[in-house]
Parts: structure tokens; C-alpha cells; sequence
């Protein structure tokens, strides 16, 4: 992703962003990722001169256009512009991110997959059994996904396919496949964390 100049944020006609915001509250998955490539780079740009690691601030564009995604209904255009409503989400999560950073590591979604197919490996019994349910919860929280990111991140992590083998195959265009692995990812992620909260 590139850096982004926050003094420059991208100007776009307001009737334009009125009728994204729409679409977007109507759940237009077009809408969504039209919106996601005109501020990808200003949301990175925020994150990575909050939470200053790569990895991290890619994690906090997915976090904010979930975010996006869930609360378009609430937006309100009276109380200011679109672009200032995703950038304050996007400090906001980069925030959030900052001090979980400085609390714990994360286990990735991709950690949590390696280890389980690194696991099938052994004949052990006590690892076939944690294995069996490693593999539960990881189908449980595949199942929560819309079917669109489901088999995104199962052509990624199961056949091993690239980000644009995946648009090719599926002949979408290649943000679209970006965007659902990223939705995916985060909330596969919440998922996982959540089945193994007591």
C-alpha cells in the first residue's frame, strides 16, 4: 500500500459520495469496494504514523472498512464528510491497535491455519484429538464469513493461490478479491478469539 499525503486528502464530488454512502447502506458490496479504493491509502497512511509496523497497519485498514461496512446505516452526511467519518474510524482503530500491541501479541489467522495443517502431520493421538478440534473451531468461524470471502480465503489458504490467481479464477477484479480477504481475515480473527474466550 502506499503512503498518503493526510494534507491531501482526495476530493470527490459530494453528490458522488452521497450516492456511495447510500449504496453503501444498502449493502452494496460494489459500493464497498469502490470506497475502499479511494481510501485505502489515506486509512494506511493514518495507521502506519500511529502504530509505525506494516503488518499492524494493514490490520487497521481491515478493522476500519469493517467498521465501514457495519455502521454505513448510522452515517449521518449532516455531520460532515465522508472521507472525515473513515478517517477518524481508521485513528480510532489505529489506536485501539496501538494498545493491544502494547498489551499482548496476536496469534494471525495465519498462524492459527499453519499450525493446524502442520498438526496433520503427526500420528500422535493427543494432537489428532486437539487437531479435531482446532478444526471445528476454525470451520465454525469460516462458516460466521459470507460465502463471497469464504471462498476467497479458501481458494488462499487452502489451494494456495495468490491474491491474483483468485480474481482470475473467479473473474473478479483483483481489489474485490483484496478487500474480501481482508473482511475475512478480521473477521475470522474475532471469531477465533471469541471461541477461545471462556
Amino acid at each position: 500500500m502506499k503512503d498518503a499525503n493526510l494534507s491531501n486528502l482526495p476530493q470527490f464530488d459530494a453528490a458522488d459520495e452521497s450516492q456511495l454512502i447510500r449504496r453503501l447502506q444498502a449493502r452494496d458490496q460494489a459500493a464497498m469496494n469502490a470506497l475502499y479504493e479511494r481510501y485505502a491509502n489515506v486509512v494506511y497512511a493514518v495507521a502506519i504514523r500511529i502504530v509505525g509496523q506494516t503488518a499492524e497497519a494493514e490490520d487497521v485498514v481491515v478493522d476500519c472498512f469493517w467498521q465501514v461496512w457495519q455502521q454505513a446505516a448510522n452515517y449521518d452526511t449532516s455531520r460532515g464528510q465522508l472521507r472525515t467519518w473513515i478517517v477518524t474510524i481508521a485513528r480510532s482503530r489505529a489506536l485501539d491497535r496501538l494498545r493491544a500491541m502494547r498489551r499482548a501479541p496476536v496469534v494471525s489467522v495465519e498462524d492459527e491455519l499453519l499450525r493446524v495443517a502442520e498438526a496433520k502431520a503427526t500420528d500422535n493421538p493427543e494432537q489428532e484429538t486437539w487437531l479435531s478440534q482446532q478444526s471445528a473451531q476454525i470451520h465454525r468461524a469460516l462458516a460466521t464469513l459470507p460465502r463471497e470471502q469464504r471462498q476467497a480465503l479458501a481458494l488462499a489458504y487452502y489451494r494456495g493461490l495468490s491474491q491474483s490467481e483468485i480474481a482470475e479464477q473467479l473473474g473478479e477484479p483483483l481489489g474485490t478479491i483484496k478487500t474480501r480477504i481482508r473482511l475475512g481475515m478480521m473477521k475470522l480473527r474475532e471469531q477465533l478469539q471469541s471461541l477461545r474466550t471462556p
